[in-house]
């Protein structure tokens, strides 16, 4: 029986020992991938992307798309889009060429997947434009990256004539509507969905002769008439025979707003950031930069979209805002988001692969590699704004790391002293006796 319980013991004491070198392996790890550069700006090679997007190309080969469908209503079109984007992205950092050829293939591929039964069937072919405006302004978005990825005279002619029929169709729908935001859903209309749109026939005239000008200049005036009153930017919701807002600016909608609306106007784009910036970005506890999914005094429930709000932090909202600081040149604030992705989302990596929380949300590593790659793509990138982000902000993450990485070793320590000082009380009376 005693060689049992000391064989017990000694197992007890193995087992603890190989957890707090674990731990303390975790907590280095965590230190190094809250410090480590994670993301390259507009320019470069952006960090394990291209793993990101091999796992996602695998996990779409696996049913991926429609098991993000169950999830929310637009979970297979997005899925597709944001690797089809993200492919695309990383080719234009490419020479010409060659290079490019797996780009374009790609991001062919997930275009071919918007326009497929599947991607359109959540959406209304009734609408104007047909199928509305989130499904058209996407997917005209792509194609226009497919073309974008092409020697201007080598261009494909029938994704030519495509990208300038349907540029045309979603010009004419915003130049007869008496609002700024069409409809994504019968009766339903949200902002952002309509800034990628016009952000789409930005890019039409980058790439082909100019002819949305207007369009372009008619649509801004009618949003600088219908900002959400209460935080100055466009709204999360508006009424869709009015476009009068219906419901708060949100950082799920603004963080992508934010991301297109610089190819529109950097200048209109710049202050609508800037006002983001002050009323959203947080720091929780001391813990950030985050997202709220609400502006600073302001909460509200969750949904789809924004995930559960610790803190009225939105997850969604806080990945998103990395591409939106990345077009706005503010590398602070989207290298501190990149880190805090490092950290917290838990990536898994191996020489071919990289997903992050397990690759359980395979969306989640798809809207990641898009902020990650996200540059402007007809305006310049813009001077960048007033730093409100210094490497501070990692202190309180590195100090709970160490502290947990040290807390681990404490019980054995005190062990070892008390055996230590229990010996030498024991040895006092003999040293005294002789």
């Amino acid at each position: 029986m005693p060689d049992s319980l000391s064989f017990t013991r000694r197992a007890l004491r193995v087992v603890g020992k190989c957890v707090a070198v674990l731990v303390s392996c975790c907590a280095v790890l965590g230190i190094v991938r809250v410090s480590a550069p994670a993301t390259t700006g507009p320019q470069g090679d952006p960090p394990g992307v291209e793993r990101q997007l091999a796992f996602l190309r695998h996990a779409l080969d696996g049913g991926a798309a429609k098991e993000s469908q169950a999830l929310f209503p637009e979970g297979y079109f997005f899925l597709h889009a944001l690797y089809g984007l993200s492919r695309a992205e990383s080719g234009m950092r490419l020479p010409e060429g060659k290079a490019r050829a797996t780009s374009l293939r790609e991001a062919r591929w997930a275009l071919g997947r918007l326009e497929s039964e599947e991607g359109r069937a959540p959406f209304s072919a009734a609408l104007v434009p047909s199928y509305g405006v989130f499904h058209r302004g996407w997917t005209n978005w792509l194609r226009g990256a497919v073309l974008a990825l092409q020697p201007a005279g080598a261009r494909d002619p029938g994704e030519v004539r495509r990208f300038d029929a349907d540029s045309a169709a979603l010009g004419a729908a915003f130049d007869a509507s008496s609002t700024p935001f069409l409809e994504s859903y019968p009766g339903q209309a949200w902002p952002v969905d309509s800034t990628v749109a016009v952000a789409s026939l930005r890019l039409h005239d980058a790439l082909r002769p100019p002819r949305f000008a207007g369009t372009t200049r008619r649509w801004l005036d009618g949003v600088r008439e219908r900002l959400d009153p209460r935080t100055g930017l466009l709204p999360h919701r508006v009424d869709p025979a009015t476009g009068e807002p219906s419901e708060v600016a949100r950082g799920t909608s603004q963080s992508m707003i934010q991301r297109f609306l610089v190819d529109i106007d950097p200048e209109f784009a710049r202050r609508q950031y800037l006002r983001f910036r002050e009323l959203y970005v947080v720091s929780p506890l001391g813990f950030g930069p985050a997202v709220r999914e609400y502006p600073r005094g302001v909460d509200g429930p969750a949904d789809v979209d924004s995930g559960p709000l610790p803190l009225g932090v939105s997850l969604s909202a806080t990945v998103v805002t990395l591409g939106a600081a990345q077009v706005e040149g503010d590398a602070p604030l989207a290298g501190a988001l990149a880190n805090h992705s490092e950290l917290a989302g838990l990536p898994v990596g191996t020489p071919w692969t990289k997903r992050y929380a397990f690759g359980l949300l395979p969306i989640g590593d798809a809207f990641l590699a898009w902020s990650k790659t996200a540059r402007p793509w007809v305006a310049a990138v813009p001077d960048p704004p007033a730093a409100t982000v210094s490497g501070w902000w990692r202190v309180p993450w590195v100090s709970v790391l160490v502290l947990v990485g040290a807390a681990v070793w404490v019980p054995g320590g005190m062990r070892r002293w008390r055996r230590a000082r229990g010996r030498a009380e024991a040895a006092v009376p003999l040293s005294a006796g002789r």
